[in-house]
């Protein structure tokens, strides 16, 4: 014979157990990648509760003048010196100057934000990054190669938006949810879990376009042509997104009137 009791703690059981499986249960680690997240975006200067124009936040996002230069200027360099000293019999530039010059250029960016005692991780980033592209460049000879460490940092980026979005989790989404002080709650609002789905999408769809124009010149050898195509694809591509990202997210938290 059943124990009505028994019976009635085990149904119970079952229904908490099923609580705890719903969707809107945040997986362990939503939260602290929220808080990362949003962290760096409030660091950039892209906190929806703020008061900051639109375009005030993408020139936040952008770094200013100084964070522009930092990150044009090196690949500037390296293309342009590439090109004056392209070698027809060899079909290579002078990778030691283009290189040296491209490195030496982030290592003054960051000396000066140093000297300055202003935020230097990101500059710190650029050049280990620069330097570390140059070594590769340098070992196996080709200008291509300056640009490899780039094509796995935008398959990381693209990969982690799409998959985010995929399963229900969309970074924009934890970004925003941790700044606005919401936590996961955004996902129990259709609205929300729509726009913030598309604009991961969005965001690995920049990432992949990139790889799609740039890995075909990579393979192709043409390294002006690349180190083209990769400035020509970073900020002016960067910069719009943002506003359209920054607009989305000001639609769903409209700011509060004082």
């Amino acid at each position: 014979m059943s124990d009505p009791a028994r019976d009635e703690r085990a149904s119970g059981d079952a229904e908490r157990a099923d609580a705890l499986r719903t969707p809107d249960a945040p997986p362990p680690a939503s939260e602290a990648l929220g808080a990362a997240l949003g962290a760096a975006a409030r660091r950039a200067g892209l906190d929806p509760a703020g008061t900051a124009s639109t375009g005030a936040a993408v020139w936040a996002a952008m770094g200013g003048w100084r964070g522009i230069l930092e990150s044009v200027l090196p690949s500037l360099a390296f293309v342009v010196l590439f090109t004056v000293t392209y070698d027809a019999a060899t079909k290579e530039g002078n990778l030691w100057v283009s290189l040296g010059v491209s490195v030496a250029i982030a290592a003054v960016f960051t000396v000066v934000r140093l000297a300055q005692r202003s935020p230097a991780g990101a500059a710190i980033g650029g050049l280990l990054a620069t330097a570390a592209a140059a070594a590769l460049a340098l070992w196996t000879g080709r200008g291509q190669d300056n640009f490899v460490f780039g094509f796995f940092t935008n398959g990381l980026y693209g990969t982690a938006f799409l998959v985010s979005a995929l399963i229900g989790w969309p970074l924009i989404g934890l970004a925003v949810g941790f700044l606005m002080n919401e936590g996961t709650r955004w996902r129990r609002k259709a609205r929300k879990r729509r726009v913030f789905f598309w604009l991961s999408i969005a965001w690995a769809a920049l990432f992949a376009l990139r790889l799609g124009v740039q890995l075909p010149l990579y393979f192709a050898g043409d390294t002006t042509a690349l180190g083209v195509t990769k400035i020509a694809m970073g900020l002016p591509l960067f910069a719009p997104l943002v506003a359209v990202t920054w607009l989305a997210v000001r639609a769903l938290y409209p700011p509060r009137a004082t």
